[in-house]
């Protein structure tokens, strides 16, 4: 007899609404609990791998009482302010083990008064030495900044050619940086370190809210290193040798944003476990209860000369096509409240947030899907197993 399954574990989905929708929703807090945890994951990798590329320095010196400062500025995007002499340039370069440095100065705009964009990073760079900007000036823009003209990271602005205006000083928007998820890039404004000075200098006649900032000051030098020694060796020689500074190693801020989400993800990994179980358990229960109220309609199917393994293909088709309708809804709940609270859970976790790449996010999607099929899977195969085992008469007898 020709047995359409696929009908019956239809009708038999639909009859038991309720039920089914509470086996589907299980497995969506599983697979979106499990996507979500991953995507924030990926997105904060992404984003150091990205933001350090950018960054394109070893060792951020700066003064020392700024480095906790220095590290909020790199991590969470603050927008601080904090400077040293100039001096500390020559010093660091005769340092064993520094192979370049270059100098940053970060100015910080404030009222609508003086700046078109209040709460921005204004930074200064200088164009022979730069680490950070140079490279891209060379492969987006190919020539030199001129004296009014800025680079923009891609929270500041979109598209070249926008005006901007800080301390009485008019700039054009020369090109936009690709986006980091680190806010320290993304929401700054890069100029030449020559145009900045003329800013400070030029705010006491030009702007209401005139800059102090003297001559000799810088805020920061970043250093690469040799090949032949270790950033935190460097490190180490710079603070010895160098009055009055301190060395933020890239790599210890990106093992302590690993550590920082490594706990966080613990407590979240164990809840997850704890769903997972608890998923498991209540589809496991839910079929079983399921092949007990269907023993007259398995068995009348056995009799009408169904196969044994009809009837198991038929329990499992059942979890299989809520298990995967669970998955999808959780997956897609996942993701939009993950891209829609982005922001939050970049401030919540002090971190670089950053979407994933496209083929990273196809991956992810992937893994929880099966993750989610597995789950129902794995839930019904022994009441799908025992439903198959039924003998027709017995079945029929104890359903009636």
């Amino acid at each position: 007899m020709n047995i359409s399954i696929f009908g019956i574990a239809k009708r038999n989905l639909k009859r038991k609404f309720f039920r089914s929708a509470a086996i589907a929703l299980s497995v969506a807090v599983v697979a979106g609990t499990l996507f979500s945890i991953t995507t924030v994951m990926e997105s904060v990798e992404l984003s150091i791998r990205r933001g350090t590329a950018r960054l394109g320095a070893d060792i951020m010196v700066v003064p020392a009482d700024s480095e906790q400062k220095a590290r909020a500025t790199l991590l969470a995007g603050d927008v601080t302010t904090f400077y040293m002499p100039s001096a500390v340039i020559d010093s660091v370069k005769r340092i064993k083990g520094v192979a370049s440095v270059s100098p940053q100065i970060f100015i910080a705009s404030t009222t609508y008064d003086c700046c078109d964009i209040a709460d921005l990073r204004l930074i200064g760079f200088d164009p022979a030495t730069d680490l950070t900007i140079t490279p891209w000036l060379k492969e987006r823009l190919n020539r030199e900044l001129g004296p009014n003209e800025i680079l923009a990271g891609r929270e500041v602005a979109r598209d070249a050619g926008q005006k901007m205006k800080f301390y009485g000083n008019s700039f054009i928007v020369a090109g936009t940086l690709e986006s980091t998820g680190m806010r320290f890039i993304d929401n700054s404004v890069f100029m030449p370190i020559q145009s900045a000075r003329r800013m400070i200098s030029e705010s006491v006649s030009k702007s209401k809210n005139p800059l102090s900032i003297a001559e000799d000051r810088i805020s920061a030098v970043l250093v690469q290193v040799d090949p032949a020694y270790l950033p935190a060796q460097v490190a180490i020689y710079i603070e010895r040798s160098v009055a009055d500074v301190k060395s933020v190693v890239s790599e210890e801020v990106i093992s302590s944003v690993r550590k920082q989400l490594f706990v966080l993800l613990k407590s979240i990994l164990m809840v997850s476990v704890v769903l997972w179980i608890m998923a498991l358990l209540m589809i496991g229960v839910i079929f079983s209860m399921i092949v007990n109220e269907r023993q007259r309609e398995i068995g009348l199917l056995r009799a009408m000369g169904a196969r044994r393994s009809t009837v198991f293909r038929l329990i499992m088709l059942e979890a299989a096509s809520l298990s995967a309708l669970g998955g999808v809804i959780g997956i897609a709940v996942g993701g939009v409240l993950l891209f829609s609270f982005k922001s939050l859970i970049r401030a919540a976790i002090h971190v670089p947030y950053l979407w994933p790449e496209p083929s990273r996010f196809a991956l992810l999607i992937s893994v929880s899907l099966a993750l989610a099929f597995l789950t129902g899977i794995a839930a019904a195969l022994y009441p799908a197993a025992r439903s198959s085992r039924m003998e027709p008469f017995e079945a029929i007898r104890k359903g009636a």
